[in-house]
Formats: C-alpha cells, sequence, structure tokens
C-alpha cells in the first residue's frame, strides 16, 4: 500500500500543527501549509512537505494542487482548518469585515476543496471540515464568526452528499475551546474594531471576554489532534465530530435551553444586560 497523503491548511500553530503531528505519527505524509517564512521553516525542520499558502490565493491553490497529482498522484485526506475569528459589534465591522470573514473561512474552503476534488476521487479519499461549536450556539460579539462556522455546517451536509457517490466521504468536525493561539488572533481582531467612537464602546471588556472565550479551560490540542485521528481511522467513519471542552454542552444549550432565558445568561456574560 502506498503511504497515505494528508493535505493540511493552517498548520502554523494550535490545531493544525497539531493534526500535523498527530498525521505523521500516524504514517501519513503530510503536507502542511502556512503563510509566514518562520512557520514554514518550523514545519520543514519537523519534516512535514511544507508550502507556503494563503487560502485566499486561488492561484496557490490551484499550484499546490498540481504539485500534489505531480508528486503524490492523489491525495487522502484533506483537512479544511485554515480560518481566523473576527470579533466586535456586527454592525461596527460592517459588510467589509463580514466578506473577509467569509472570505477566509467560508469561500476557501469551498475552493480548495473543489480544487483537490480530483486528487480525492484518485483515492476515494476523505474531507475534513473544521467548523465551530460558535456555528451553533451563536454569541455577541462574534457575530461574523458564528455565521461563518454555521455556514461551513451547511456546506458541509451539501457537499457529503454530493460527494458520496464518488466514494468521497466528508466529516464535520466543532470544536469547543481548544487551547492555541486562536484567543490571541481573535483578540488582536477585536482590539482593531474597539474605538471611542462606538455605540458599544461602554461594554468594550465584553468584547474582549468574548474575544479571551475560546481558551476559557481549553482542551490541549495535541488530545484534540488523536481524538480527531482516531474518528478518521474509524470504520464507518461519522458525519459529525465534537472534540474539546463544551463542544458537546453548548449545543445541547443551544437546542434546550429557552430562547429568552439563553439571551438573558449571554447578555449578562458579555456585559449588554443595561441600556447604552
Amino acid at each position: 500500500m502506498p503511504t497515505p497523503t494528508a493535505l493540511i491548511t493552517g498548520c502554523s500553530s494550535g490545531i493544525g500543527r497539531a493534526l500535523a503531528d498527530a498525521f505523521k505519527a500516524a504514517g501519513y505524509s503530510v503536507w502542511a501549509t502556512a503563510r509566514k517564512p518562520q512557520d514554514l521553516a518550523a514545519l520543514e525542520a519537523a519534516g512535514f512537505i511544507a508550502v507556503e499558502l494563503d487560502v485566499n490565493d486561488q492561484a496557490g491553490v490551484a499550484a499546490l494542487a498540481a504539485r500534489l497529482e505531480q508528486e503524490g498522484g492523489g491525495l487522502d485526506v484533506l483537512v479544511n482548518n485554515a480560518g481566523f475569528g473576527a470579533m466586535g459589534p456586527l454592525l461596527d465591522g460592517g459588510v467589509e469585515a463580514l466578506r473577509k470573514q467569509f472570505d477566509t473561512n467560508v469561500f476557501a474552503l469551498v475552493d480548495v476543496t473543489r480544487t483537490c476534488f480530483p486528487l480525492l476521487r484518485t483515492r476515494r479519499g476523505l474531507v475534513v471540515n473544521i467548523g465551530s461549536v460558535s456555528g451553533v450556539l451563536v454569541t455577541p460579539f462574534a457575530g461574523a464568526y458564528c455565521a461563518s462556522k454555521a455556514a461551513v455546517h451547511a456546506l458541509s451536509d451539501a457537499l457529503r452528499l454530493e460527494l458520496a457517490p464518488f466514494g468521497i466521504d466528508l466529516m464535520e468536525v466543532q470544536p469547543g475551546a481548544i487551547a492555541s493561539s486562536f484567543g490571541a488572533s481573535a483578540t488582536r481582531e477585536a482590539e482593531n474594531l474597539i474605538a471611542e467612537d462606538s455605540p458599544w464602546w461602554p461594554v468594550r471588556e465584553g468584547i474582549r471576554a468574548r474575544a479571551r472565550a475560546s481558551q476559557d479551560n481549553p482542551t490541549p490540542a495535541a488530545d484534540f489532534a488523536r481524538s480527531l485521528l482516531a474518528a478518521v481511522q474509524r470504520k464507518p467513519r461519522p458525519a459529525l465530530v465534537r472534540i474539546g471542552n463544551g463542544s458537546r454542552a453548548l449545543p445541547l444549550l443551544a437546542r434546550w435551553v429557552p430562547r429568552s432565558l439563553l439571551e438573558r445568561v449571554l447578555k449578562k456574560r458579555f456585559g449588554l444586560g443595561v441600556e447604552l
């Protein structure tokens, strides 16, 4: 049997890097993508096939797929992990922030999958889409991010059906709180948006709290990666996997707690319980 090949996007740190380590330890030839030279150097030193890639660059995605075909002949697992969290009041960010969020978290995911489809079809492979429990339980000050992950979930359901006749599986993953640089990145996004002239300036600490929420008692990224690899290796593979602190409890809250009560809790948690 040939060495299985996995392509994982967004491997500079956190979930992506942990997944690259786990798949490599399991015997995969791992193509790991990142954008920054120092991250690529670290990935290459660790024994991965490190590829510079901005998932929003369609030409770069096409070049990577062509190289994969030439050097690997096919693709067994595609992990669509690259993404970021736009934090802050939805109206402060406006359409520009929403478009940027969807470009990376949604549109690029579809483009990468579409471009890699012939390689996946050759190996009857697997697509793994990293969603989030934030796409199930929507919170204030993360509207763009929550919407993008809800879109990933809907697209995953559609793609699972459409890829099935070609022997390609699709697994949707909804992580809870996972230890990563996501919180720091989300905080930077929020700080770029927080301004004294915003109507939400008085509740700026609530915005900051939401940006940090993903790092409240997080599950180690290595534990997350091991659990996901086990799901990938399971037969039959599950269509939906929830891993990490809050990944099961939060969707249950969204489903069973009355909306009015849930909204009161969220308003209190993020400083929206007073009139502005």
